[in-house]
C-alpha cells in the first residue's frame, strides 16, 4: 500500500487518532493565536484607513475570515459526512459532527461583524439580499446538523441522519459564494481574487492573510480536540479508553 494511503488508514483508528490529535492539537492552536492577534494588531493600528470607508472597514478583516472559513467548514464537513455515508467510518462521523459548532460559530461572527458593518455603511443592521441570506441559510443548517445529531438517542444513527443532512445542504454553498455573480446584490462582490486582478490595497493583505491562515489553524486544532474527546465518549467501553482513563490521560 502507498505510504501515505497507510497513513490515513491507520489514522482512522481511534486509539491512533486520539494518540496524534493529543501531539498536534496543543501546537495548532499555540500557533494560531500569535497569528491572528499579529493580524488584529496590523489590522487596527498599521494599515490606513480607506479612502472610503475610513475606519469603520476594519471589521472586515475579522468579517471575511470569518465569511471564508464559514464556507471551508462546511466543505470539511461535507467531506467526512461523504466518507461515513459511504464507507461508515467512526472517526469521519465524529469529524463531520465536530465540524458543525465550529462553524456554526464562524457563521454567526460572520453575520454578526456583517450588521456591525453594515449599519454604517448601507443605512441598516440588516437586509434580505442575496449573500446575506444564503449565509443565513448556511447557519440555520449548521444549527439543523447540530440540532438532529442531539436528538437521536442511537450516536452511529444520529451520525448518518446528520451527515445526510450536511450533504444535503452543501448545494448552499457555491449558493453563498456565487450569489453576488448571479445576482444583483447590495453585498459587495470579492476584492480578493485567485484568477484576476484583485482590487484590495496591497497593504490591507498581510493582516488579511494572517488571520485567514490563524483561523484555519484555530479550525484544525479544535477540530482535533473535539473530536478526540468525541470518540473518547463514543468508546468510552473499549479497553484503550481504559488504558487513558487509568494513565489519567
Amino acid at each position: 500500500m502507498n505510504p501515505v494511503l497507510l497513513w490515513f488508514h491507520q489514522l482512522g483508528s481511534p486509539p491512533r487518532f486520539h494518540q496524534f490529535a493529543s501531539r498536534w492539537a496543543p501546537w495548532l492552536i499555540g500557533a494560531s493565536l500569535p497569528l491572528m492577534l499579529w493580524g488584529l494588531y496590523q489590522a487596527l493600528w498599521v494599515v490606513p484607513p480607506d479612502y472610503q470607508q475610513g475606519d469603520s472597514y476594519r471589521i472586515l478583516f475579522v468579517h471575511v475570515p470569518a465569511a471564508w472559513m464559514s464556507l471551508f467548514i462546511y466543505a470539511v464537513m461535507a467531506v467526512n459526512a461523504f466518507i461515513a455515508l459511504v464507507w461508515r467510518i467512526k472517526l469521519s462521523e465524529q469529524l463531520a459532527m465536530c465540524c458543525a459548532p465550529i462553524g456554526a460559530a464562524f457563521t454567526a461572527l460572520c453575520l454578526a461583524t456583517g450588521s456591525l458593518w453594515g449599519k454604517p455603511m448601507w443605512g441598516t443592521w440588516w437586509t434580505w439580499d442575496a449573500r446575506l441570506t444564503s449565509e443565513l441559510v448556511l447557519l440555520f443548517l449548521y444549527l439543523g446538523v447540530i440540532g438532529l445529531y442531539a436528538a437521536i438517542e442511537d450516536r452511529r444513527a444520529a451520525a448518518r441522519a446528520a451527515c445526510f443532512l450536511a450533504l444535503v445542504g452543501v448545494v448552499n454553498v457555491p449558493i453563498v459564494h456565487f450569489s453576488v455573480v448571479w445576482w444583483n446584490t447590495l453585498h459587495q462582490g470579492s476584492t480578493i481574487k485567485l484568477f484576476g486582478q484583485s482590487t484590495m490595497d496591497p497593504a490591507m493583505l498581510p493582516p488579511l492573510l494572517l488571520m485567514a491562515l490563524g483561523t484555519k489553524l484555530w479550525f484544525a486544532g479544535s477540530l482535533l480536540r473535539r473530536t478526540r474527546a468525541a470518540l473518547v465518549e463514543m468508546e468510552s467501553g473499549k479497553e484503550w479508553v481504559r488504558r487513558l482513563m487509568e494513565r489519567g490521560q
